[in-house]
Formats: structure tokens, C-alpha cells, sequence
């Protein structure tokens, strides 16, 4: 080390830890309560959508789901103006807290049976709560998480953003097996168990509301509070055109990939495969899991060789393996085999997801960091990490479920396109004039 390089001491080096897991703490929480409703979806579904065929249900809460994605940008925008502004501790806090209401009000809302059309809309409007605050979650996060850390560690502390809203996934898989498995019955589930986790998750978001007021600014905002005025505006953010287009581009086949190979995943096991739900449940929560554990990994890589290699690798290997491993699963009957091909899928989107955060946080300058990252992002994965279930429901309906497969395919080509030609964040990143 240079010796005119102070050295972090053990305090600081504490102080920085405490915050980076004070703050993926809080982004756990925030993504549970997220998932939840993807994972309870096959119980609640008849709730507020009693009519049609299970997959005419599947759709209908499938689009509740694209439409709380649609309030994504809109949170990107506000909570991202709100931490350039006011700071990412401010910013956090916020976001859990409309988290917190947005479940507890699906944990209480009566069903269709009881109130008619007003569940659902109750439920729309409680999705959108919960859009605006998982908007602003990401964005916010992800600027955080890379502020808090050092230059030579920032891809591996950035990537517990997705340890931790994998866990919140997982977490939520974990609440249905345990209902499913020790504690309620299948008609149980469907009737009233599926609020249970509602409620645990609006309460989990009140502690890390709490929690989150006692984290540390970070540098970088607490200097730039004191030197320049033009932070958090849309005017100032579009004097970064080139890395607006950019966050979009590179995000587009990331986040197709990952709702395919998450989210989707249980119902595809369920209603395309042939797995009941518990053994779809399982299948999920296991990949889920070896999905979480290599992220920190992949994170290190790119601290020793850079994000643009990593990125390079999950569009080729994107491109040539998402037809044939969906095509295999679609026949797929045991639990093994389908294990297996939905880990490979996981393990090269982990590519992208485990290092995404901080190649957005790299492209901008401190004054509209958390707006460029959060907004330009929400805008991406509302367009197509949103829609993926809907669509692939929508071909699957219309007997062309694998047209969705080519589209993924598609989605990861345009994004490599980017890959192959941007410059490596690690090398010209905008953090270090902080």
C-alpha cells in the first residue's frame, strides 16, 4: 500500500460493516414482503380473482404483479430525488415504511366473496403502495451499499444487495413450506393462511424501519451536501445521457433472466412442468438458496477482474443455454434434473445480478447517483422484468409457450450488445471523484 494511504481503522473498518448490514438488513425485509405476494399467489389467487381456469387466475394476479412494477419508475424517480437530496439514510427508511403499509392492508383486505369488486382494487392500490417503496428500495440500496464500501472491495459488499433480496425471497418460500408442510392444510391456504404472511412481513418492516434510522450517512453524500446545490434533479440527471441509456440496456436481459428463472419458476414447475405445488415449492426454495450463496463470490471476481467480463460471460452463456434449458425443464418431470437445470440458469444469471448494482452506481456522479441508478433501472425492470410472467402466461394460454423462451433469449442479446461495447466500470468508475 502507498504510504501516503491512510489506512482504515478498526473502528471505521466496524462502523462500515455495521451499516453495510444494517442497510441489507432493511433490504431483506423490503423484498420479503415484495415476494410474498408472488409466492402466495397460487393460494390467494381465487380470493379476489374467483372466476376462470387456474392459469386465467395465475394471469390475473400476475398482472396485479406487472402493474405494482409499473409504480416502480415512479418510486425510482421520487425516493431517488429524496436520497440526492435529503440522504440514503432518509431515503431507506421511507421506503420500508410504505413497504410496512402497503402488506399489512393485503394481510387485512376482505376477499371478493365479501366486498365484491373492492378486493381487488384494494388490492391493485395496496401493489402500487408497494411498487413505489421496492422503486425506491433498489436504487437507493444499491447506492448505499457501494458508498459504504472501499474501492477494492465495492463488488463484493455490492452484492449482498442480492444475498439479501434473494434471503427476503427465500424467506418467503421458507414462511409457505412451513405453513404448507407443519401448520395449515391446503384448504386452509387457500381460505385464509395466505394472509399470515402478509402480516409477518408488515410487522418485519416496522423493526427495519427502526433500524434504519440508526445507520450512518455515507461520506460521499455528507461531502456533496456541503458543495453543490444541483442534486436530485431530472435535469441534472440528463446530463448523463449516455449512462441513463446504458443502465437501461445493460439491465433489460439481467432482469428478464432473473424473474424467469425466480420468480416464474414455481408456477412454470406447477402449471407447464407437471409438480405439484409443494414439490414446486421446494424445487424453488433449494436453487433459490445455492442462487443466494454464490453471489458474494462472483462480487469478489469482479473486484479482481472487473464487471465487463462477468457481464460478457452472462450474455453469451445467456444467449446459447435459456431455449435448450427451458425446453428440457418443460419436460422435466422429476425434482433432481429440474433442479439441476434451473440452478445452471441461476448460476450464469448470477453473472448479472450479483454485480448489477454496483456497474450502475459506477456510471454516475454522487449528485444523482442514487436517481440514476434507481430511476433509469425501475424504468428497465418495470418494461421487462415486470411483464416476463405475464407474457410467458400469455403465450402459454395462447399454445405457444415456447415463443417466450426465444424472447428471453432475445432480451440477454440485446443487453451483450451493451456489454461488449461499455467500458469497465471498475476501471473509469464516477465513484472515485467522491
Amino acid at each position: 500500500m502507498n504510504s501516503l494511504t491512510p489506512t482504515p481503522s478498526a473502528e471505521a473498518i466496524g462502523h462500515r460493516l455495521k451499516s453495510i448490514i444494517g442497510g441489507s438488513i432493511g433490504n431483506l425485509v423490503e423484498w420479503y414482503d415484495w415476494y410474498v405476494y408472488s409466492a402466495f399467489s397460487l393460494y390467494f389467487a381465487g380470493s379476489f380473482f374467483p372466476k376462470g381456469s387456474e392459469t386465467a387466475q395465475l394471469l390475473d394476479t400476475a398482472g396485479v404483479f406487472a402493474l405494482g412494477f409499473l409504480m416502480r419508475p415512479i418510486g425510482g424517480w421520487i425516493m431517488g430525488v429524496y436520497a440526492d437530496k435529503k440522504g440514503r439514510k432518509a431515503a431507506l427508511t421511507l421506503s420500508v415504511l410504505l413497504m410496512s403499509a402497503g402488506s399489512l392492508v393485503i394481510a387485512l383486505v376482505p376477499g371478493y366473496k365479501q366486498i365484491g369488486i373492492a378486493a381487488p382494487i384494494i388490492l391493485v392500490l395496496a401493489r402500487i403502495l408497494q411498487g413505489l417503496s421496492v422503486g425506491g428500495e433498489y436504487g437507493t440500496s444499491a447506492t448505499y451499499l457501494s458508498e459504504m464500501a472501499t474501492k477494492k472491495h465495492r463488488g463484493f459488499y455490492s452484492s449482498f444487495q442480492y444475498v439479501t433480496l434473494i434471503m427476503g425471497q427465500l424467506l418467503a418460500l421458507g414462511v409457505l413450506v412451513l405453513l404448507q408442510q407443519y401448520f395449515l392444510t391446503q384448504q386452509q391456504l387457500h381460505s385464509w393462511g395466505w394472509r399470515i404472511p402478509f402480516g409477518i412481513g408488515a410487522v418485519l418492516a416496522v423493526s427495519a424501519m427502526y433500524l434504519r434510522r440508526s445507520l450512518m450517512e455515507t461520506e460521499s453524500f455528507s461531502k456533496e451536501r456541503d458543495t453543490k446545490q444541483n442534486r436530485g434533479t431530472l435535469k441534472a440527471l440528463f446530463e448523463h445521457p449516455k449512462a441513463v441509456a446504458l443502465v437501461i440496456c445493460l439491465t433489460m436481459g439481467g432482469t428478464v433472466a432473473f424473474y424467469t428463472f425466480s420468480t416464474y419458476m414455481q408456477k412454470f414447475l406447477v402449471n407447464t412442468s407437471g409438480f405439484n405445488k409443494n414439490q414446486a415449492t421446494l424445487i424453488s426454495t433449494l436453487t433459490l438458496f445455492g442462487f443466494m450463496l454464490i453471489q458474494p463470490l462472483f462480487g469478489l471476481l469482479s473486484d479482481r477482474v472487473g464487471r465487463k467480463p462477468l457481464l460478457i460471460a452472462f450474455g453469451v452463456l445467456g444467449v446459447l443455454t435459456t431455449i435448450p434449458i427451458m425446453g428440457t425443464l418443460e419436460k422435466t418431470h422429476e425434482i433432481l434434473p429440474a433442479f439441476a437445470l434451473i440452478m445452471i440458469a441461476l448460476t450464469i444469471t448470477s453473472l448479472y445480478t450479483s454485480i448489477n448494482a454496483v456497474v450502475k452506481a459506477e456510471l454516475f456522479p454522487v449528485n444523482v447517483r442514487a436517481l440514476g441508478v434507481g430511476f433509469p433501472y425501475a424504468i428497465a425492470v418495470s418494461v421487462f422484468g415486470g411483464s416476463a410472467e405475464y407474457l410467458a402466461l400469455q403465450f402459454k394460454q395462447h399454445g405457444h409457450a415456447n415463443w417466450f423462451y426465444w424472447y428471453v433469449t432475445a432480451c440477454i442479446a440485446v443487453s451483450l450488445t451493451v456489454y461488449a461495447t461499455m467500458n469497465d466500470t471498475r476501471k473509469y468508475s464516477r465513484m472515485e471523484e467522491d
